[in-house]
């Protein structure tokens, strides 16, 4: 099996292949104007990298958000356009899922700045399904839903931790996810295409959590 996946939803973004159950490439990417422009060419270079013909591939997977309101929608329609040219299938996999790949707990809390005092925050076990939908709410509001021993997973820099201290969860495990989130894209659509779960393109959609609220915040940043 061989997953291309893409991800645009902000400007540190990556290009993976993933070949026969293993990370055969990933490029990160840093585009402060976007990827339009650059994604393609990214996209075949990863695939000049691997030797592999852009046909050859069973399925596009994409980082649905949530993210940046255009750069989700580059990486989902540029999935989304190869996918439908090639009669492949399309998975759409929340940024929060992806994170979530790189906990080792059966408690995976992950957790997403959402501005304005609000976060991104799912819950997700080890086979990264989700335990309890995905919100977006304040953070003490969120952390009274949960138990001490999960797994807090979050991007580099993230200030949660320091949110934290002094309560029941200063004693819980923190992991530092990389920028680079292709290959857990790729490898949650691998998980995915086994029950049937990727998507025919026009099906795809981005994941803004609650709908209204990602898109108000994205439109006035």
């Amino acid at each position: 099996m061989i997953i291309l996946a893409l991800d645009t939803t902000t400007e540190f973004g990556s290009v993976a292949l993933r070949i026969d159950g293993r990370t055969a490439a990933e490029i990160p990417l840093h585009s402060p104007d976007g990827f339009a422009h650059v994604i393609f060419g990214h996209i075949d270079q990863v695939l000049k990298r691997t030797g592999i013909a852009l046909e050859t591939v069973d399925c596009f997977g994409a980082a649905a958000g949530p993210g940046s309101f255009t750069g989700v929608r580059v990486g989902l329609t540029a999935a989304k356009g190869l996918a439908e040219a090639l009669n492949k299938p399309v998975s759409a996999i929340s940024n929060l899922r992806a994170l979530a790949f790189f906990g080792s707990s059966d408690r995976r809390a992950v957790l997403l700045d959402a501005r304005r005092g609000d976060v991104y925050a799912g819950l997700y076990n080890g086979a990264l399904q989700p335990i309890q939908p995905e919100v977006v709410s304040k953070l003490p509001v969120w952390l009274e839903q949960i138990t001490p021993d999960c797994e807090f997973i979050t991007t580099a820099g993230a200030p949660f931790r320091a949110a934290l201290r002094g309560s029941r969860f200063d004693g819980s495990t923190w992991t530092e996810a990389p920028r680079s989130l292709a290959a857990a894209i790729a490898y949650c659509s691998e998980l995915d295409l086994q029950p049937g779960a990727a998507l025919d393109p026009i099906s795809a959609d981005a994941n803004y959590v609650r709908r209204a609220d990602a898109e108000l915040f994205w439109r006035d940043r």
